[in-house]
């Protein structure tokens, strides 16, 4: 990973790019877009501890930057079973083949995006029980590829209506988040990859453009025009991972 072609590197940066605009118009979904991509350009467990580094910085500019907005009886009844589910990814992270999880990651991100393509029923509130299966398997997608975003922002969503706190809460749970799996990321060795931070230092500034530029797009253009382009664009990426999926399985 230490020597990339100047190809893989623009190719990683676009991705990066592209991934952030749509975190800073939607507050989530960086990874999701990005690492149907980036699967094709590295292992999924090379991309998804990079991935994170971004996380982290951007849930610190989008969160704790409207800090004071945030729902924290929210954020703390979905902690315990976010943990949980993390445990519960990273141990799968660890262990599981690659062909398993890019098949998992597939079928997710395929039926996420087209079912929000087709169109939702209008949201109503939603139990506080619901923050159980939010936090598991937000918590489970969240370590395994860093895409528990919309799964726990589906039941946020159904708990608070205003936007800007919403907004903020996804922010800070997306930092929050990112903290626990650089930990334990950290202690099963992904951080010892050659050539992963060198990497991730090189893309940052392509991040951080899409970032602001995403940011821009969200205080001036209602997220409802852009949103069904980017659920075109998540179809688009879970496609290209079956196609790699049976790439996988016909050289085995």
């Amino acid at each position: 990973m230490t020597d990339l072609p100047w190809s893989t590197l623009v190719a990683a940066a676009g991705i990066v790019a592209l991934a952030y605009v749509v975190y800073g118009l939607t507050g989530f979904g960086a990874s999701m877009v990005a690492i149907p991509f980036l699967a094709h350009l590295f292992p999924l467990r090379f991309a998804v501890p990079m991935m994170l580094l971004f996380d982290l910085c951007a849930g610190l500019l989008l969160g704790l930057r409207h800090y004071r907005l945030v729902d924290h009886r929210e954020l703390l009844r979905l902690a315990p079973w976010l943990l949980a589910g993390m445990a519960g990814g990273v141990t799968l992270l660890v262990h599981a083949g690659e062909r398993w999880l890019l098949g998992l990651l597939s079928g997710f991100v395929l039926a996420y995006a087209s079912w929000s393509l087709l169109g939702r029923a209008p949201l109503r509130t939603a139990s506080p029980r619901w923050s159980v299966p939010a936090g598991l398997f937000g918590g489970a997608f969240t370590a395994l590829y860093g895409t528990g975003g919309p799964i726990y922002t589906l039941y946020l969503a159904r708990r608070l209506a205003d936007k800007h706190v919403l907004r903020a809460s996804i922010g800070v749970l997306i930092f929050c988040t990112a903290l626990v799996r650089l930990g334990l990321f950290t202690g099963s060795g992904f951080y010892d990859q050659p050539g992963l931070l060198a990497l991730a230092l090189a893309l940052m500034p392509a991040a951080a453009l899409g970032f602001f530029a995403g940011s821009r797009v969200h205080a001036r253009l209602p997220p409802q025009r852009a949103i069904k382009a980017v659920w075109l664009l998540l179809i688009v990426g879970g496609l290209s991972l079956l196609l790699r999926v049976w790439t996988l399985d016909s050289a085995v």
